[in-house]
């Protein structure tokens, strides 16, 4: 099967998503102008560049009470700051809740029951509970192309590890089960991790 986007793929859903994943979910808590909170899952998102480190998400819908964009976007141009919270297996549930099409007055760490707690770095609230948070501030909020796409790029100027995380000095994934997103509304999780190593390594 060849499909060129423009003209359509023919399908029951679109497989574009399905494609590319699977992908890590940033879970990105904000806060606006006005001190109400944020928590969504975004899972066109990824670590980008080591030194300094930077992250990115991308947003691509939008609400009535927010123009162009949604609530995490819309709280980052007026605060200039996010946290990323790793999603672990256990949050599944927590982190589904929070995708929802509420409104900007809501605050979803309340109505999915997480735990919050708050950030060092920037004034914003983090996913307590969470296996790693990243706490940023934003360098770039770049338009793409389509009527509400945005890529918002942070750097790391904060880094919280859940102490059970760490093993013999290393983040270990097998003790959290990060949740990864595929396509449609499907999901895995990494339970299964081995090591490689690159051409010319010691």
């Amino acid at each position: 099967m060849f499909y060129r986007p423009e003209n359509g793929h023919g399908l029951p859903h679109n497989p574009f998503n399905a494609i590319v994943s699977p992908r890590p979910i940033g879970w990105i808590s904000t806060r606006g102008a006005g001190g109400a909170e944020n928590l969504a899952p975004y899972s066109f998102f990824n670590a980008v560049a080591y030194e300094p480190p930077q992250v990115m998400f991308a947003s691509t819908s939008a609400k009535e009470d927010r123009g162009d964009t949604k609530d995490s976007v819309a709280n980052i141009r007026e605060t200039g700051v996010f946290c990323v919270n790793i999603v672990e297996f256990g949050a599944r549930d927590a982190m589904n809740e929070t995708s929802g099409p509420w409104a900007k007055e809501e605050d979803e760490f309340s109505k999915a029951g997480v735990e919050r707690a708050d950030c060092t770095e920037i004034a914003c609230s983090r996913v307590a509970s969470a296996p790693a948070n990243l706490e940023c501030r934003v360098r770039q909020i770049v338009k793409l192309e389509g009527a509400n796409n945005f890529a918002v790029f942070g750097e790391v100027v904060g880094v919280h590890i859940r102490e059970d995380c760490l093993v013999d000095g290393i983040f270990d994934v097998t003790r959290f089960n990060p949740l990864a997103r595929m396509g449609y509304r499907d999901y895995a999780v990494v339970r299964d991790v081995f090591a490689l190593k690159r051409p010319g390594e010691a």
